[in-house]
């Protein structure tokens, strides 16, 4: 059977050693005779798992005490609401936009009021991060967000900006657990499960406790995030399955070394994939070396009319969903925690043999 390596952006890979365990668990979690799926949210077994789900979450962050995790749904796009109702009190806030999800962003929060954007990469076509100095920042903002890794344009952060004491809001999703990073620097760190924790369906926000003080009269139950911390994110059901199978994640990730010997081998993966693109006249990444993603790296063939061809005989070889978003086209390989350097290493042996036999 063909190795199949998927490089879907997300839903996204999952570790091997993970699915096989949950295989072995699907009819019986530890002797309790229930699958997870069957458990009540409530009682002790989904308990233990929440807990223990938590604590290596922490861990794995280094999260400060006077951090709340909250494990919710709706996927990052609800927290598009969620944050303003929850922290805007009347006030501004400041929105940096630099690809398509931070653009996304600022168009929901506007419903709920007074959404500005302080700077914008868009005319350059989302191939930069707009110089920290060029910000155009309000110093009484209620917080100032951004998207830290962006999925569908390939553009990562690297330093975190002084906003002279204002709270920032960071969307992580597509690059969580991929690099340390010092949670402390922020008020509010969001991301969507899909990408690099588990399958889709749930959401894990990470707020000082502060800011829990914030939130509108208005904001229904299930979006508050005080509310949600006062219940262990259980004011209705949470997604159950998908909290446990971001459990046995981050289980796999610490077996890993955490996330600090992790971030050495995306480094060595998204190099692997880069030194290539930048030797070949073949195939091109658009997005300024300084910023580019290790997460997700979007190229082109200089000739597009190859396309088809190219994603066919990917396929074939067993490199899967490497089609760029709909909205920018060209191909895109996303390169997570659970893909494996092999994976990255079959996908440049194959792009040299594609572009051999097509010069």
């Amino acid at each position: 059977m063909t190795q199949i390596y998927n490089f879907s952006a997300g839903p996204a890979v999952l570790p091997k050693a993970v699915l096989q365990r949950a295989q072995a668990e699907m009819l019986d979690w530890h002797g309790s005779g229930m699958s997870v799926m069957e458990m009540s949210h409530r009682g002790k077994e989904f308990t233990a798992i929440l807990e223990k789900t938590e604590a290596d979450f922490r861990q794995l962050l280094a999260i400060p005490a006077n951090y709340k995790v909250l494990f919710l749904q709706g996927g990052a796009i609800a927290e598009n609401a969620m944050i303003p109702l929850n922290l805007l009190q009347g006030k501004a806030a400041d929105y940096v936009v630099t690809g398509a999800w931070s653009k996304r962003s600022v168009d929901d929060a506007r419903a709920y009021g007074d959404i500005r954007v302080a700077a914008n990469a868009e005319s350059s076509g989302f191939t930069h991060v707009p110089a920290f100095a060029d910000w155009q920042l309000n110093p009484d903002a209620a917080y100032v967000h951004y998207c830290t890794n962006e999925t569908i344009n390939g553009v990562e952060f690297v330093d975190v900006p002084d906003t002279h004491g204002v709270p920032i809001v960071a969307d992580m999703s597509s690059h969580i657990l991929s690099r340390p990073i010092d949670v402390s620097r922020y008020g509010v760190i969001y991301g969507g499960a899909q990408k690099n924790i588990g399958p889709a369906g749930l959401c894990l926000v990470i707020v000082r406790e502060d800011l829990l003080e914030r939130a509108s009269p208005l904001t229904p139950a299930v979006f508050h995030w005080k509310t949600q911390a006062e219940h262990q994110s259980m004011i209705n059901t949470p997604p159950t399955y998908s909290i446990y199978i971001a459990g046995l994640v981050f289980e796999w990730l610490l077996a890993q070394g955490g996330v600090a010997a992790i971030e050495q081998v995306n480094i060595a993966k998204a190099t692997l994939l880069y030194d290539y693109l930048d030797q070949t006249d073949f195939y091109y990444n658009p997005i300024e070396p300084a910023y580019r993603s290790r997460m997700n790296i979007p190229f082109r063939l200089r000739d597009e009319s190859l396309n088809d061809a190219f994603l066919k005989a990917a396929e074939a070889r067993g490199l899967l969903q490497l089609k760029g978003h709909r909205s920018v086209g060209g191909m895109r390989a996303s390169l997570y925690n659970a893909m494996p350097i092999e994976g990255v290493q079959a996908l440049v042996n194959f792009m040299q043999d594609f572009a051999n036999k097509n010069q």
